[in-house]
């Protein structure tokens, strides 16, 4: 009988090492594997994938269809060393990806988070959220590409910072604006003052110097949403990452306004935000009645121009 464990564990680390992260399907795959063991399975077979792809009963078919994806891609590197291994089908669950459209904040909302942050008492855990937060709204970098910020990987002299091992295992360099280097490099000056010797080579650092751990930063930011007066949109609360949608919907807004033609920047925009291309853009960008107006004014003016 194969060690669908030991067979998983395999296919992860393969696909890691061509750079992919594979924290949410290694999970599901380790689920996987212990279901065709409890269930004596010899060998993955479309039926049995099915019958835990489906689960739980009262998940979303989005989810089920995920969960079936997964599987297909693991049976498939099965099957090289097992033939008689079954690839399920595509099809066989569809559901299109849900498209919440991310929620956009305003200028005066991100103040009111950043003085929010500002307010938590302890004075190293108030500058270190107020900062964070400023900078992921000003750059609209990922929150994981923040907190993994080493003090190397920051130069406000050099008005730099450089992202290392981001997302697919890239690494890319963001220009900053002289404002936002003279924060970084005061943020830097206060912490090492409250913290002069931590215990990580990490530029955001929590009250005991270690780094920042992502669920800890995620629910900071929902009681900060919570104080600044942000309400749920869509039923669901304000997260961090949208402060990522509002710079791509902002920086797009500000070229319509100005009169500059956006399409050739684009490439420009989704290199600054790390997406392999600009189709991963897309899907931050949707409309807004500030968008939707610039874009009725333009075709006013185009028709006039040719009429």
């Amino acid at each position: 009988m194969t060690d669908f464990r030991k067979a998983a564990d395999g296919y992860l680390a393969l696909r890691r090492a061509l750079g992919f992260k594979l924290a949410q399907p290694g999970r599901m795959l380790a689920s996987f594997a212990d279901y065709l063991h409890e269930h004596g399975a010899e060998r993955i077979t479309t039926a049995v994938a099915l019958e835990w792809a489906v689960l739980p009963a009262d998940a979303s078919q989005w989810w089920w269809q995920q969960r079936l994806s997964v599987v297909r891609g693991f049976a498939r590197y099965l099957q090289a060393f097992d033939p008689a291994t079954e690839i399920p089908p595509p099809g066989l669950l569809h559901s299109p990806a849900p498209r919440v459209a991310p929620p956009e904040f305003s200028d005066g909302e991100v103040g009111a988070l950043m003085d929010a942050a500002g307010a938590l008492a302890h004075p190293l855990r108030a500058a270190t959220y107020r900062t964070l937060i400023g900078l992921v709204a000003v750059t609209g970098m990922r929150i994981g590409e923040a907190i993994g910020l080493d003090d190397g990987n920051v130069n406000p002299g050099e008005r730099v910072i450089v992202i290392r091992d981001g997302k697919f295992g890239k690494s890319r360099q963001l220009v900053i604006h002289p404002t936002t280097a003279d924060v970084l490099a005061g943020y830097a000056q206060a912490r090492n003052a409250y913290c002069p010797r931590p215990p990580s080579g990490a530029f955001f650092v929590s009250t005991r110097g270690t780094r920042l751990h992502y669920p800890n930063v995620s629910a900071m930011f929902r009681k900060l949403a919570g104080q600044a007066g942000l309400s749920c949109r869509d039923g669901r609360s304000p997260r961090m990452h949208d402060l990522r949608h509002s710079f791509a919907m902002t920086s797009l807004a500000g070229w319509h306004a100005s009169g500059t033609d956006a399409e050739p920047l684009l490439p420009a925009l989704s290199a600054y935000l790390g997406h392999a291309g600009p189709a991963g853009t897309y899907w931050y960008l949707s409309a807004s009645p500030d968008l939707l107006g610039q874009a009725a004014r333009r075709l006013e003016n185009s028709l006039e121009e040719h009429s």
